[in-house]
């Protein structure tokens, strides 16, 4: 990823108009899953205001090299290198803390379910703790995965509760986020922890990983390689999306004017749409067609049951955010940043 394109340093500059966002100037951040999509995003924001300290903990300094290298040699920025299953080091103490490390794509969720629970469960965990013994806020980021699948024409508000099935491997992620945001409350209830929590809907924008096996992703890295769309449905699912640097924004947003142990809803209606159309805005990018195709046993596994998953997001809109972008912009400018 090019990040001297100028749509990603205007998309750094909407997000640092944040309203107050110079509040978190001389503050202190700890951010697990510094390396993924939003974690790196966040960072970039962050380091572009100035004035922060950022603790970016990744399991692999390669890939932090790759990701974020440029602030190595920046003495606001430190680089540890550890599992978020262990307790996060004794010797840093923050002002807030963002727990973002999690296996969040089919593959992963198929091939390694214990592993994406104890990522979960265990990262939520260390991050309350670090928390408590530092006096820090921390900004839980859940997921739409938590309301299950909708029953009938549902919108998911933050008081929804569905229904989940839990005889597959995939309810991994799923109840693990859930049993994290359960852990968050009780550690309020409980340890008088400093909480916010956001529940994102599907993220996608220039800072995906490669190895991103979400269709979303997938659909955009053919764009990005001049190839068709491979679409593994009819493509009649219904989400909610939301652009990078909206996703961000919201958070932060949240992070400075949302309320301790309320959830937040993330999306933008702009971004609403069927599977087959995102995919069909990917195909028109690129110049190419939308073929289908039937998935694999493996991939199976790592899909989604969900056929329609819309966050209503008037909470958030109600402390004050909006969101930006519209599904083609995002798409045209995730394409042309990656490309």
């Amino acid at each position: 990823m090019n990040k001297s394109n100028p749509l990603y340093k205007e998309d750094l500059a909407r997000i640092l108009a944040t309203k107050d966002i110079e509040r978190l100037k001389g503050k202190s951040f700890l951010i697990t899953g510094a390396t993924g999509l939003l974690g790196m995003c966040m960072i970039d924001a962050l380091m572009a205001l100035g004035e922060v300290t950022i603790y970016a903990v990744g399991r692999s300094k390669q890939k932090a090299a790759d990701r974020l290298g440029e602030y190595f040699e920046n003495p606001l920025f430190h680089f540890i290198e550890q599992d978020v299953c262990n307790p996060l080091p004794d010797d840093v103490t923050v002002d807030y803390i963002v727990p973002g490390a999690s296996n969040t794509h089919p593959l992963a969720y198929s091939q390694y379910p214990i592993e994406t629970i104890m990522i979960n469960i265990k990262g939520a965990e260390h991050a309350l703790e670090k928390a408590l013994q530092c006096d820090a806020t921390v900004l839980y980021p859940s997921t739409v995965e938590v309301y299950g699948n909708a029953i009938g024409q549902d919108v998911f508000t933050e008081d929804y509760t569905g229904k989940l099935n839990l005889a597959n491997s995939r309810s991994c992620y799923t109840e693990s986020k859930r049993v994290s945001e359960a852990m968050c409350q009780s550690y309020i209830a409980e340890k008088g922890a400093k909480v916010k929590i956001v529940r994102l809907s599907r993220i996608f924008g220039p800072s995906t990983l490669p190895t991103d096996t979400k269709a979303s992703s997938q659909f955009i890295n053919k764009a990005i390689a001049g190839e068709d769309i491979v679409l593994k449905s009819k493509g009649e699912q219904y989400f909610s999306y939301t652009y990078m640097a909206d996703a961000v924004s919201a958070m932060l947003h949240v992070l400075l004017h949302g309320e301790y142990g309320v959830a937040y809803n993330i999306s933008a209606e702009g971004c609403n749409v069927h599977l087959k159309d995102f995919a069909r805005l990917c195909a028109e990018a690129a110049g190419k067609q939308v073929i289908f195709d039937l998935p694999s046993e493996t991939e199976q596994k790592g899909f989604s049951i969900a056929t329609q998953a819309i966050l209503d997001n008037t909470r958030i809109k109600g402390i004050g955010w909006q969101p930006q972008y519209a599904m083609k912009d995002a798409l045209e400018r995730t394409i042309k940043i990656l490309k």
